[in-house]
Order: C-alpha cells, then sequence, then structure tokens
C-alpha cells in the first residue's frame, strides 16, 4: 500500500426494504471496478456496529453510502459532509445491532476511538439517495435504481485527489449538496 490516506467506502441499508438497498447496490457496483489500493469498499449493510469496529482500523474518509430521505424528488442524490453540530454523545450511542444507523455508528466510534486511542475518520462524505419506497421487498424503484450510476460517478469524484479541498457543490454535479 502506498501511503495515500485510507478511505472506507460503506454501502449501508436493508436489501429487504426496497430503496433502502441503495448502499449495498452502489457499493457492490464499486467493489466490481478497479480503485486505488489506498481505497476499501465494503457492504455494511445493517451491521452498524461492524462499520464503528472496522474504523478503529484507522481511516482518515469515510464515505458511507446510503438511501437519505431529505424531501426531495426520488433519485435525487446529495453530497453530505456532516459538520459534526448534531453528532450523538460519545457515550450515547445505544448498543443494539439491529438498530444501529449510522449517525449512532458515528457516535459509538467516538467512544471507541476515546477507549482505544485510535483517531476517527477526519473527513465523513454521506453520498445520499432519496428513496421511493421503504416497503419490505427486494429490488430498487425506477429512480433510485436511475441514480445508482450517478452516486457511482460521484464517489469516484470523491476519490480523485484533490477532492477534500474541492467545495461540495462543485463536486456534486448533478447532485444536491450540503454541509
Amino acid at each position: 500500500m502506498t501511503g495515500a490516506a485510507r478511505i472506507l467506502i460503506a454501502g449501508v441499508g436493508n436489501i429487504f426494504l426496497g430503496d433502502d438497498g441503495f448502499g449495498v447496490e452502489v457499493v457492490r457496483r464499486l467493489a466490481a471496478e478497479p480503485l486505488p489500493e489506498h481505497v476499501e469498499v465494503a457492504d455494511i449493510g445493517v451491521r452498524g456496529v461492524h462499520l464503528a469496529y472496522q474504523l478503529l482500523d484507522g481511516y482518515d474518509t469515510l464515505v458511507l453510502v446510503d438511501a437519505t430521505a431529505r424531501r426531495g424528488e426520488p433519485g435525487t442524490l446529495y453530497l453530505i459532509e456532516p459538520d459534526g453540530s448534531a453528532a450523538v454523545g460519545p457515550y450515547a450511542a445505544v448498543l443494539d445491532g439491529h438498530r444501529m444507523t449510522p449517525d449512532a455508528v458515528l457516535g459509538l466510534i467516538a467512544s471507541l476511538c476515546a477507549g482505544t486511542g485510535t483517531a476517527p475518520p477526519r473527513r465523513i462524505v454521506v453520498v445520499g439517495c432519496e428513496p421511493a419506497c421503504l416497503d419490505e421487498g427486494l429490488g430498487l424503484s425506477a429512480p433510485v435504481a436511475a441514480a445508482v450510476p450517478g452516486a457511482v460517478e460521484l464517489v469516484h469524484r470523491l476519490l480523485a485527489p484533490d477532492a477534500a479541498a474541492t467545495p461540495p457543490t462543485q463536486l456534486a454535479t448533478g447532485a444536491a449538496a450540503d454541509g
């Protein structure tokens, strides 16, 4: 491995709840493509505790890919860089492996890092997609399935060497950007 900062791209979501499987589908496609050796792709699914412990391995950047309901049109892509103001307190995350949402994982990682002396990711970016349907069932809705290639492209733009210095609004061509 080169001296490049490590990046984890984590697809989260439940494939049995329709569009909630968006993140898993995006990382499935990314895993089939050549990526720089300092980039790791993980299908986390609903295993939030696994993600928290994996982050202890030391990553500079975490890219979470997930369905993100923000009241937009189904299939709308979002690039979100949490500023930490809504972070969960270090000991507030409840260890319930069936309900570990990404925000709970980020709260847990703060506690785990404090206890182990490791550092959390310096940068966290969420590539989200507005879901159309989160009902029980396999498969993505048409607008969310159509957004998957754009999300893959957006992740590739995030991997560019100058991406950390580029404002989210410039990276998110065709996507809504939030900070």
